[in-house]
């Protein structure tokens, strides 16, 4: 068996696309560098080894189970290497790496934690660079950027999109809707209604991303919320 696109796309967006090695958060997935292509280095690495004679093997385990989630820690490859290396079994052990990987997730997750703030300008003036760096990662890599039209068999380029989406776009939607559910009393009703639209977007472009829906069945990034935020930032109340 191979590991499945659902596991796949869960590992990357639970780890931020970030090394899980305690210390590293090394970024997995890098831009373009002078005439080289975009690519992945993010390592899938089994806790429970895949062979056996592999580090940590559990021969009691299917194939289904070895290649879960549950069973795969990211990592980037000097710490992929570290921790399969026959001398460090003894340190790094099957229960070690659930601990690194389920600290490191939780890390991620305190990221999204809501900041207190007492005015429309100031929660803009948060949410701007998020809505930015999701607006360049969309521009460099999505379907429609130079890159994608001029090579659309690349698939190391495609593998960056794909990359961009699970590790930048997701968790930077999820930090803007929880700032602006949080918040909402700030706003007035005709905000509300532009903030409403951009939170069905947030889910129906998670739920597409993580092959619930079809790409069909998610609301448009409402243009109407990135002016918003612009404006209030600009000088807004």
């Amino acid at each position: 068996m191979a590991i499945t696109q659902k596991s796949i796309k869960i590992l990357w967006s639970a780890s931020g696309g970030r090394c899980a090695f305690p210390g590293c958060w090394e970024r997995l997935c890098y831009h373009e560098a002078e005439d080289a292509a975009p690519f992945t280095l993010g390592e899938m690495a089994h806790i429970c080894g895949d062979k056996p004679g592999a580090n940590r093997h559990n021969s009691s385990q299917s194939d289904a189970e070895r290649d879960d989630y549950q069973n795969l820690i990211l990592l980037c490859p000097t710490h992929h290497t570290l921790i399969d290396r026959k001398e460090n079994e003894a340190e790094y052990t099957v229960d070690a790496l659930h601990k690194m990987k389920a600290e490191h997730e939780a890390g991620v997750l305190a990221r999204l934690e809501v900041e207190p703030m007492m005015t429309k300008a100031e929660i803009a003036r948060a949410l701007l660079p998020l809505l930015e760096e999701n607006r360049q990662s969309w521009a460099q890599y999505g379907p429609h950027s130079e890159l994608a039209l001029s090579q659309p068999h690349n698939e190391a380029a495609h593998a960056v999109w794909v990359s961009e989406r699970l590790s930048v776009i997701v968790p930077n939607n999820r930090k803007l809707a929880a700032e602006l559910e949080a918040h909402r009393g700030l706003f007035d009703t005709g905000e509300l209604a532009t903030i409403t639209t951009f939170l069905m977007h947030v889910r129906s472009y998670e739920q597409w991303v993580q092959d619930a829906i079809p790409y069909a069945a998610v609301k448009r990034f409402p243009v109407d919320f990135d002016d918003l935020i612009r404006g209030l930032a600009d000088g807004g109340t």
